[in-house]
């Protein structure tokens, strides 16, 4: 199991817990599953520019903060959804069976 899949698989138990209304009072996860949809998709926003940011700040370590800050609330994101993280794992090893096959582009003639 990836470290990917322990996390998804806390951030479902917390969706359970506040489903179930058994939520902790300091889960900032069920927080944002109380919330909703456009909330977590707000997160997931703010937390893709603050990669891009650091990012073009040049600052990594930031940089690997934000992507983790990213990563985890797409994940809520994902939950709350009803789509599983293994899903989307499933599509990256299928791309990633593709990597060195080019596609190929259709030249354009400039000239015509």
């Amino acid at each position: 199991m990836t470290v990917y899949q322990e996390i998804f698989e806390v951030i479902k138990e917390r969706k359970k817990q506040f489903e179930n209304g058994t939520a902790a009072e300091n889960s900032y996860t069920c927080y944002l599953f109380d919330k909703g949809v456009d909330k977590i998709c707000k997160k997931v926003g703010e937390e893709a520019t603050e990669t891009v940011i650091a990012a073009k700040n040049g600052d990594n370590d930031e940089l690997k903060n934000e992507i983790n800050d990213l990563l985890y609330h797409v994940m809520v994101l994902c939950a709350n959804q009803g789509l599983d993280w293994s899903e989307v794992e499933k599509v990256l090893d299928e791309r990633n069976e593709k990597i060195g096959n080019l596609k190929k582009f259709h030249e354009v003639d400039k000239n015509t």
